[in-house]
């Protein structure tokens, strides 16, 4: 196996109240999508932050190819941060030629546009685009160097379901150059598709690592059955079934299913409106992290 490349050493982040990042380690494999996960306050941007560059550690170490990130890291890294101000009254291209000429090596600019479907958008105004058309300059921005490793922060955040979509086939396309993406998201969907890897975070530890489909297997042996929460008679809770509350309906967790099918039909509780499914990344994000709202 190939030497990884990006390593993360027992790092620590600590501030006068809090340790955000807590002796977390780990490393990355040329060419996957390594997804970091966690809710708010987990760590996950301090430490991606202290990947990038942004943030020193307080401790621990991060490196590249085996060296510590300096300058040939800041030439083959690409980032597209969460949140980016473009340079008013520039066009797609105008805006794309600026950040290419702070690079020595890197994409053509046509290249770029074609890369990252903005030929119609060339000649636009930064200003007119919209959400999505954004993140796809941005993404092209993020490309000018044709970066080794890729940090997307919370890439489609905001966008509409048909612009995530479209952001995602983008994302799928520059990982088959074998670029090497570390993405952080709140959307487990995102991650479940795109990931070849994912690390949960929960108060500065990592909690769980490996393949998506991997951890699904170590954590569930179970399918889920769902019911709208109007469909399941409070007289229905006294029986002897795995349930789980959630906002807007009442999930059933069974190893078993034709055992509890029968069980609810002789409770009579309703099964026109029930939904079978296998366990998701987001039931291992919230079996893992709680559900309590983190601030």
């Amino acid at each position: 196996m190939s030497d990884p490349i990006l390593e993360v050493r027992n790092l620590v982040k600590q501030y006068p109240s809090v340790t955000a990042v807590d002796g977390v380690s780990f490393s990355v494999s040329e060419g996957i999508c390594f997804g970091l996960l966690g809710p708010n306050g987990a760590g996950k941007t301090t430490t991606i932050e202290i990947m990038e560059g942004i943030l020193t550690s307080s401790s621990g170490e991060v490196r590249y190819r085996g060296e510590l990130l300096g300058p040939r890291f800041r030439e083959e890294a690409g980032i597209l941060f969460q949140k980016t101000a473009l340079q008013d009254f520039l066009t797609v291209r105008q805006s794309l030629t600026l950040f290419r000429g702070l690079y020595d090596r890197g994409l053509d600019v046509d290249e770029v546009i074609r890369l990252c479907a903005l030929e119609k958008l060339a000649t636009r105004d930064n200003r007119k685009l919209s959400g999505g058309q954004q993140q796809r300059l941005l993404l092209a921005i993020a490309l000018v160097n044709d970066p080794a490793v890729l940090f997307l922060d919370e890439p489609t955040t905001g966008l509409d379901p048909q612009a995530r979509r479209n952001f995602w086939e983008l994302i799928q396309s520059i990982k088959a150059r074998n670029k090497t993406i570390i993405l952080t998201t709140h959307y487990m969907d995102e991650a479940e598709l795109l990931c070849d890897e994912i690390a949960i975070m929960d108060r500065g530890r990592i909690i769980a690592q490996g393949g998506p489909r991997r951890l699904l297997q170590e954590h569930f042996e179970e399918v889920l059955l769902e019911l709208p929460r109007a469909d399941f008679p409070a007289g229905a809770r006294h029986l002897a079934l795995k349930i789980i509350d959630s906002s807007d309906r009442v999930e059933i967790a069974t190893q078993d299913l034709d055992t509890t099918l029968r069980c609810l039909m002789d409770a009579q509780v309703p099964l026109r409106n029930l939904r079978i499914r296998p366990p998701n990344l987001e039931d291992l994000f919230l079996e893992l992290t709680g559900k309590d709202l983190r601030t």
